[in-house]
């Protein structure tokens, strides 16, 4: 007898793609608020944890869209859909707190 492996189906490549793009918009949508936050931010005079927080709040969406793309692009499309989701969750819990923050707090990032 011969053992013959079935191997699963790939999800196409399209799916992947359409999918992946979707929350790409989300992400990159989170990363413009903080650019045109930081620029704003910027007009009033920031210190250097100022600039440290805003410029993290720029390169965070970047990093958890990264990391979530890396851990579940080889899995099923399901799977790869609730990852990016709990990313994007995740950005959108970080960005809270640093308007929280950065409103609480707005001698400590000024200048």
């Amino acid at each position: 007898m011969t053992d013959v492996s079935a191997r699963p189906a790939r999800t196409p490549t399209w799916i992947l793609v359409a999918v992946g793009g979707f929350f790409a918009l989300f992400h990159a949508y989170a990363l413009w608020q903080a650019v045109g936050n930081t620029i704003q931010a910027a007009q009033i005079g920031l210190n250097g944890l100022g600039w440290f927080i805003w410029i993290f709040a720029i390169l965070f969406p970047v990093i958890a869209f990264a990391v979530s793309f890396a851990l579940s692009y080889r899995r099923g499309v399901a799977v790869y859909a609730l990852v990016l989701l709990s990313g994007l969750g995740l950005v959108a819990v970080f960005w809270l707190n640093v308007i929280a923050y950065t409103s609480l707090n707005t001698s400590a990032v000024v200048a």
